[in-house]
């Protein structure tokens, strides 16, 4: 099993905790695990990227290659397409529909919908809404980890798993909302 995974959005989007979920899975499957650090800027609202390699096999590079992902997940739409030159030609992209528009010439967001939507096999999701509506609008990362967990090759049950391990300091109400959140779209 080989998976190399962007994580892409905007600063304060929880992509950190997708990673940790994702990597935490991995290692528990007894895969390998790589994980450079998160590139970006870490306040809210600048461009934030995480390469993540997961392999039953030898990782040799913390970096994904131009050309080679096999999945972007992108909690902003821009950031998506910001990372089109590493999609493998296999490779798919789930991405959330709001914008997070932190720039002036921030381009129709219809367009950049429907150039992900483009590539076989992705699509995109509106994560914010579908959090808000299970009144939790802080879980849309994890409503994005839960359209992207059928492309990950895990059991769901790990990724559940890590989830409530990960918010089990938090308390049973925050364990359960994100496992909500999870399942909303799987």
């Amino acid at each position: 099993m080989k998976k190399d995974i962007i994580l892409a959005g905007v600063g304060g989007q929880g992509i950190l905790t997708i990673a940790t979920i994702i990597a935490q899975t991995a290692l528990k499957a007894g895969l390998n695990v790589r994980q450079p650090e998160v590139h970006g800027m870490s306040q809210r609202g600048g461009a934030v990227e995480a390469h993540l390699r997961l392999s039953s096999g030898q990782i040799y590079s913390d970096l994904i290659a131009p050309g080679t992902a096999d999945l972007i997940i992108s909690v902003e739409p821009m950031e998506a397409l910001r990372h089109l030159d590493s999609l493998s030609p296999t490779g798919i992209i789930i991405s959330n529909a709001k914008p997070i528009i932190n720039i002036n010439d921030y381009p129709e967001v219809e367009k950049i919908i429907a150039a992900i939507e483009a590539i076989k096999g992705s699509k995109v999701i509106d994560a914010d809404k579908i959090a808000a509506d299970l009144g939790n609008p802080r879980s849309m990362n994890i409503v994005l980890l839960g359209a992207a967990a059928p492309f990950l090759g895990f059991d769901p049950s790990l990724l559940e798993a890590t989830i409530a391990s990960l918010f089990e300091r938090k308390g049973q109400a925050v364990v359960d909302a994100n496992l909500k959140a999870f399942h909303a779209v799987i």
